[in-house]
């Protein structure tokens, strides 16, 4: 009994999907325990995540918050120092004129 290359080709890719779909479950495991562990260290339990996932959501909005406020405050002190020159320049050529 002799097989076709073609039947032996489909053996071995079959195999090699099966093994490839092996480590990639060990893989996804490893990696799994490995942040649950990490998130132990720091005192966060699996049953935590939901209040963790709430948090990082909390600290993005005060991040972009904070920035909108730091690009605010900028836009205004470039107005009043733009403001301060263009008084200066006023009652310069106020005063040069008024002679």
């Amino acid at each position: 009994m002799k097989m076709a290359d073609d039947e032996i080709r489909a053996i071995v890719a079959e195999t090699l999907a099966a093994q490839h779909r092996l480590q990639q479950a060990n893989i996804d495991a490893i990696v799994l325990r490995t942040v649950a562990s990490v998130l132990a260290s720091f005192g966060i339990e699996d049953d935590d995540r939901k209040e963790l996932r709430a948090d990082f959501q909390h600290l993005r909005r005060w991040r972009t918050s904070v920035e909108q406020a730091q690009s605010y405050t900028f836009k205004a002190v470039i107005t009043v120092i733009a403001t301060g020159l263009m008084g200066a320049v006023w009652l310069g050529v106020k005063v040069v004129l008024g002679k």
